[in-house]
């Protein structure tokens, strides 16, 4: 027997988990929840993590339909399943004869009705085989020799809620006593019938106020046991009694009473699943679409609705313990499941088992120890929907699709975990295995896609150290036999992924903006930095460096910024280099940067068009000789922090009422076009002027225009004299004025 003891250090502790720096890292799986997301074949998943031998788990029978909702088995051994919910005419009881059994074509046919679906199937004490259909919502009775293949006589109707004079829309359970009566859980009314044995008129047993009795439990000792929906109440009431009455045992935090158990000491388990603030949407039939006849006004129970829809219930499941009939304890809540919805209950050999939905699990429940869980089963299908006894195990019907499954008593013999690819996000080099756990056989593959079954590396065994040979990749998986009641604890892999150059995904540079450390702008004086995002290029604003940066409005300054990744998840510094639009060689303005960004004078660099290089390094995590760098180079960008030249203002008077001043400019800028320009008489208001040629796009501009001359008197000397200024702008807001004096 092999045993592995290791201490875990620097630990990851999921598949996606990503590195965050170069060196060693160890994979590692150690709880439940990293657990729970490889495979199993026969293993049980404990809730502290722990992998151990489960129960041996085989599919007996495949429907090929979508649902089973119910399951039976009588004392011959035979299993009886409960189909339907797909089309008219659909709801059948097959009966399976043993063990091995595998095909539909092997099963029997026993019972088929024009419904849709079956919702229920018990065993009487006879034999016989009581079927509840829906949407009819009968309860017919197949004798036992039609249920065990020795006879052909055909059903017979044992309840018929049409003859009753509540008339419920829905029958969910059905529970037989000791002397063969018969109880029918109904809803909308929320009410409990009993058939006499010899069968009879339908009798309230009693009601409530809820919206359904979604499930029936008989006790040994002939009480009944019952669950409803709405106010998700335990009622128990003593029918061997004359005129007893129900008595409501416990109000569940839950609105709906799935299932319910009885263990050895009478004690009762009870599921309840949905949040109680309110009745919830509304909820379609069960998967039934076949003409009711009635107007539906209850709101079905949300468990049926997951089932069918494969949807979460709000605020999942909870699992309770109840004293039995006598007991004075006080309930106790076991288990909180969030993301499953359970829907049977059994207790097997002192242990309880829960089937849920909507990931196909089957739970052991710790009833000594609340909060604790065994994980013993994932089935092939979405949803565990009810448990029937063996002889020698358990029989767990599902939904989604639509099969049975056998749940031994006695332990997978090699029972095999297998856990979840993790991606080291890097071609990696995979070194020594730490296994914690004894009694297990475990082993190790590799490969560069993320399918094993597209050319992996085959299974290899670890040695006792854990050294194993596995070629070099992006992927692996490692899986685990257990034999002999042997358990893993946790499983981790030491991996080094090969160094990867760091990427400058882009760079943008704002001329005129600047941004400085604990700045509080205005919103007239700030500017935002931001990528742009073309269609067709990478979007990164899954990076939270690419929000935009806010700058403050300064002619005099240029920030330039960048966004970056190592693949690796290494540290990276950052050098910041300049060049001139045709020159050949790059000048740094700055190195060893931490920041995602640079905001410097504009008068470091000579009016003029540029481009700016930033490379980034993983050199703060490596030696000088394996650091590795990566690059970009931004677009164009032009450093205008000189005004235009403006040439001689000539204006004269223009003879005429009124008289008008005929001005001539001409406008020069060594960087950038003249964007605009605008005159004013005598201080007057500014006004805008064109150029010659009307298109202001030229490092030259001329302008010849006529200016009235704004009628003031008052102060006025000489009303002869004026004076006419005129301001020029470049691109980038440098501004010129000139003025000339006019009599």
């Amino acid at each position: 027997m092999r045993e592995w003891l290791v201490v875990l250090a620097v630990v990851c502790g999921s598949a996606s988990c990503k590195a965050m720096a170069q060196g060693t890292k160890l994979w590692s799986v150690d709880r439940y929840d990293t657990m729970q997301k490889g495979s199993t074949d026969g293993v049980s998943i404990r809730s502290d993590g722990r992998l151990e031998a489960g129960p041996a788990t085989s599919l007996l029978f495949d429907s090929g339909k979508s649902y089973v909702w119910a399951a039976a088995t009588d004392a011959l051994g035979h299993v009886f399943v409960g189909m339907g919910g797909t089309s008219a005419g659909s709801a059948v009881v097959m009966r399976i004869g043993g063990a091995g059994t595998t095909k539909v074509q092997d099963a029997v046919k026993v019972f088929e009705g024009k419904d849709n679906a079956v919702q229920a199937l018990k065993v009487a004490p006879d034999g016989s085989l009581l079927v509840a259909i829906s949407p009819d919502r009968k309860v017919f009775r197949v004798a036992a020799t039609v249920a065990a293949g020795d006879g052909t006589a055909g059903p017979v109707v044992v309840f018929d809620p049409a003859l009753t004079e509540e008339k419920p829309k829905y029958i969910w359970d059905v529970a037989v006593g000791k002397g063969g009566d018969v109880y029918v859980a109904t809803g909308a009314p929320a009410v409990v019938y009993r058939v006499a044995a010899g069968g009879g008129k339908a009798g309230v047993l009693f009601r409530t106020a809820d919206q359904h009795i979604r499930c029936l439990l008989m006790g040994a000792d002939g009480t009944l046991w019952v669950g409803s929906d709405g106010a998700g109440v335990i009622y128990r009431i003593a029918t061997g009694a004359a005129g007893a009455k129900p008595f409501a045992v416990y109000a569940a935090p839950k609105r709906e009473i799935t299932a319910l158990a009885m263990d050895a000491a009478g004690g009762v388990y009870a599921a309840g699943v949905g949040a109680k603030s309110g009745p919830g949407p509304g909820l379609p039939p069960l998967p039934v679409t076949g003409n009711l006849g009635v107007n539906i006004t209850f709101v079905q129970p949300q468990s049926a609705n997951a089932a069918t829809a494969n949807a979460l219930v709000p605020e999942g499941s909870e699992i309770y313990w109840i004293a039995g009939a006598g007991g004075v304890a006080a309930p106790q809540k076991l288990l909180t499941l969030k993301d499953d919805v359970v829907y049977a209950l059994v207790v097997r050999n002192g242990a309880l088992l829960a089937a849920t939905g909507n990931r196909g699990r089957v739970y052991r429940v710790d009833t000594e120890m609340p909060g604790r869980f065994a994980d013993v089963a994932h089935l092939e299908a979405a949803q565990g929907m009810v448990f029937a006894a063996l002889k020698d195990g358990l029989v767990v019907a599902t939904s989604n699709g639509g099969r049975v499954f056998r749940l031994g008593d006695a332990v997978a013999k090699d029972a095999t975990y297998t856990s979840e690819v993790f991606d080291a996000q890097a071609y990696s080099q995979w070194g020594r295995a730490e296994v914690r756990g004894a009694g297990a056989e475990v082993f190790v593959r590799s490969g560069n896609v993320e399918s094993p079954l597209m050319g992996w590396s085959e299974w290899a065994a670890l040695a006792k150290d854990g050294a194993v040979t596995l070629p070099a990749g992006r992927y692996v998986q490692w899986k685990a036999v257990l034999r002999g009641g042997g358990g893993v604890d946790s499983v981790g892999l030491n991996y080094l992924a090969k160094n990867m150059a760091p990427v400058v995904d882009d760079v943008v540079v704002q001329a005129g903006a600047r941004v400085t450390a604990g700045f509080a702008p205005g919103v007239s004086t700030t500017v935002q930095v931001s990528f742009p995002t073309p269609p067709g290029v990478m979007n990164f604003s899954s990076d939270p460096n690419s929000s935009p940066l806010t700058a403050q409005k300064d002619k005099n300054a240029v920030t330039v910024r960048w966004l970056a990744h190592d693949d690796n998840g290494d540290d990276m510094m950052f050098a910041v280099w300049f060049r001139g639009v045709g020159e050949a060689n790059w000048r740094l303005l700055k190195d060893k940067i931490s920041e995602r960004f640079l905001s410097f004078d504009s008068a470091l660099l000579p009016d003029g068009s540029y481009a700016m290089k930033v490379v980034a390094s993983d050199a703060p995590v490596h030696t000088d000789s394996d650091a590795l760098m990566g690059e970009k180079v931004s677009g164009v960008f032009v450093v205008d922090t000189t005004p235009p030249v403006p040439g001689a203002l000539t204006a004269v008077m223009e003879a005429g009422s009124p008289a008008k001043i005929h001005a001539r400019l001409e406008a020069r800028d060594a960087t950038s076009p003249i964007a605009h320009a605008e005159y004013s008489v005598d201080a007057g208001p500014w006004q805008y002027v064109e150029p010659l040629g009307k298109v202001s796009d030229s490092l030259v501009e001329k302008y010849d225009f006529v200016a009235a001359i704004p009628n003031v008197t008052a102060g006025v000397t000489d009303a002869k004299e004026h004076v006419i200024a005129v301001r020029v702008y470049d691109r980038y807001e440098n501004v010129a004025a000139v003025k000339a004096l006019v009599r």
